[in-house]
């Protein structure tokens, strides 16, 4: 068995470590707001609940590890004392993966993820629309555990109120486990689907994604992409050229004779199983064809 020294190896070593081992581990996706009223949105998995009376959730964001700099949810937090903590199932696991990656302060991550601003009823930051729980908290307190990269701030939430979609409950207002369907968040690029186990998603661009807001209308506006099949497309960081679409259409003409006179329709279709394989460029190529 292999032994390490925590102070023997690196914070980013230690980090990969940890949150691999301390696996499965529940997702906060938490809306914050500035103090000139400016929306954010972030998931973090350092995050579970610890109190029923009162109701306490806390959640923890880390320093982080390669420059040491702070998130925006802390500091709004920090100036606003105020959060939700939304839940996340599997529906909106792609959006709320592409709303981790590190835009400028006061760039609004629920249209860059594609998800819906909900105005909450005791507090200022809006909840996620699509998530099926949404928690509305006043902060008690944060507590620093360091000053050095890696180190967690621990955000102490009181629920103020709490609403749950009527879909995930049952007649006696009991929340059916699997109608919920949670992710939960493992190590490196895995997560877990609560009712059926490991899955990947390839980590935010640290070039910074398109995100939902700058697709074409025809595109964000789809009946036959899912929010998830918006959040893989969200994350690529500029669309195919003219040239590299037709010679996508060409290659491709064999297979689909009919392909430039399909309707968008018949298009996100086809697009929507190249994403099932993960190859985000093809489904571009197609569906700007």
């Amino acid at each position: 068995m292999a032994s390490f020294d925590p102070k023997g190896i690196s914070t980013a070593k230690l980090h990969g470590y940890l949150l691999s081992a301390v696996a499965p581990r529940p997702i906060a996706f938490a809306s914050t707001m500035d103090a000139d009223g400016k929306p954010n949105l972030s998931p973090f998995s350092f995050f579970n609940v610890f109190s029923a009376n009162p109701p306490i959730l806390i959640f923890s964001p880390a320093r982080r590890v390669r420059d040491n700099t702070t998130k925006h949810t802390l500091e709004n937090a920090k100036e606003t004392k105020e959060v939700v903590i939304n839940v996340v199932n599997y529906d909106i696991v792609q959006q709320m993966s592409l709303s981790s990656t590190e835009y400028e302060k006061g760039v609004n991550e629920f249209e860059k993820s594609g998800l819906t601003m909900l105005e909450s009823e005791l507090v200022k930051p809006f909840r996620v629309a699509e998530s099926p729980i949404q928690f509305e908290c006043k902060v008690n307190e944060i507590i620093a555990l360091g000053t050095e990269g890696g180190a967690g701030n621990l955000i102490i939430c009181e629920v103020v109120k709490f609403h749950i979609d009527d879909s995930v409950m049952d007649d006696n207002n009991v929340i059916i486990q699997e109608k919920l369907d949670l992710v939960a968040r493992a190590g490196g690029s895995y997560y877990n689907r609560a009712k059926k186990g490991f899955f990947e998603i390839p980590k935010p661009l640290s070039t910074l994604g398109i995100g939902v807001d700058a697709m074409p209308s025809e595109v964000k506006n789809s009946m036959i992409l899912t929010g998830n099949d918006l959040g893989m497309l969200g994350n690529i960081e500029v669309l195919p050229s003219k040239k590299e679409v037709e010679a996508f259409i060409d290659n491709v003409s064999e297979r689909y004779p009919n392909i430039r006179e399909m309707s968008h329709r018949q298009k996100h279709k086809i697009a929507r199983n190249y994403l099932s394989y993960g190859d985000v460029n093809s489904a571009w190529k197609l569906l700007l064809s």
